[in-house]
């Protein structure tokens, strides 16, 4: 089979042809429908070696769906045909969090991230999922589709809900960056919230089709957004304020416009900092950094795009064109998430 595997440190991953892998005891084998391009993989392709203790090549592509090829010894309730999201953070199934599907903060050391992060992942034609508890069911959603659920979703899901009591009637929520992750958090803090959605970047274009989406009020990242927010707000700034940059400047400006009591929350990778003292946020603001979600939180998630309430946005790319697409999103110019057709 065809596969797009990263195989040094510091260059862009290559074509290759590998065998078609064999579904072991407790094991899946998927034909992959679609694998998200997500902006992380650009930061994977610039770590030095010794970043971390991953080891090479492994395939790229960590947001995954796709139709159960074979099954191995032991695995009970999938059939063959079926179409499935793969959750992408592979924790070790029996530490505390991960009894609780947890598995994105799993607390065993060590570990491969998942498929497509550290282990071999979807931009392939097919796929081995090493545990079938990783699978959960699409029902009737186009599996191509979906691909981007299982992150660009899965992500500021996770971070808005920690944050659901604060939005009650009467408050707001900014999302800093309107990129793939920010149109779905704006999506779904309307399915979820009452609050008022405040959508800001750095391209207008971008803020167009966060209008579409449900954003209530955008702004134009300038010297100015912070006092326009807080106009926006009547003063009191948001409630929740979700940076999925997370810059320098990114952050700063999600301190000047959060509230008391609020949240700022940072998804972003840019690795950005924030200077901290007596006066640096709000009083009692609380300052969290999220990572992906949970297995049980993507189970909502596909509910919610079962029911129409969120939707990606997407552009299809053959796996001969992968380069092209990570190329595209550096540049800017996708239309919606990219995601990668391995089987057309």
């Amino acid at each position: 089979m065809k596969a797009y595997r990263f195989c040094a440190w510091q260059t862009e991953p290559e074509l290759v042809e590998k065998p078609v892998p064999e579904a072991g005891p407790g094991q899946v084998l998927l034909k992959i429908a679609g694998s998200g391009v997500c902006h992380s993989d650009l930061h994977v392709m610039e770590w030095p070696e010794g970043v971390n203790d991953w080891d090479l090549p492994f395939t790229f592509g960590h947001e995954n769906t796709g139709w159960v090829e074979a099954v191995g010894h032991g695995v009970g309730g999938l059939e063959v045909g079926e179409a499935v999201a793969v959750y992408g953070a592979w924790g070790c199934g029996r530490c505390a969090n991960c009894r609780t599907g947890k598995e994105n903060y799993c607390l065993a050391p060590g570990r491969a991230l998942g498929g497509g992060l550290g282990a071999d992942g979807g931009m392939a034609e097919y796929m081995l999922v090493p545990a079938a508890r990783w699978l959960l069911p699409l029902g009737d959603l186009d599996p191509r589709e979906a691909a981007p659920l299982t992150d660009a979703a899965l992500t500021p899901y996770h971070a808005i809900r920690r944050s659901l009591l604060l939005l009650t009637p009467g408050s707001s929520a900014v999302v800093i960056g309107a990129g793939g992750l920010g149109q779905m958090a704006i999506q779904i803090l309307k399915a979820l919230s009452p609050a008022r959605v405040v959508a800001v970047d750095t391209d207008p274009a971008k803020l167009g089709l966060a209008r579409q989406n449900g954003a209530d009020d955008t702004v134009l990242s300038s010297d100015s957004a912070a006092t326009t927010i807080r106009e926006i707000t009547r003063g009191r700034g948001a409630r929740l304020v979700l940076d999925l940059v997370g810059s320098d400047a990114s952050m700063a400006l999600a301190a000047k416009v959060a509230a008391v009591q609020g949240h700022l929350t940072v998804v972003g990778l840019a690795m950005g900092t924030l200077a901290f003292d007596f006066r640096a946020v709000p009083w009692e603001c609380s300052i969290a950094a999220t990572y992906w979600g949970t297995l049980p939180e993507l189970a909502e998630v596909i509910s919610l795009a079962q029911t129409g309430k969120i939707r990606s946005r997407v552009e299809y790319f053959p796996l001969e064109r992968a380069r092209e697409a990570y190329a595209r999103m550096r540049a800017g110019t996708l239309d919606g998430r990219a995601v990668i057709t391995p089987n057309g």
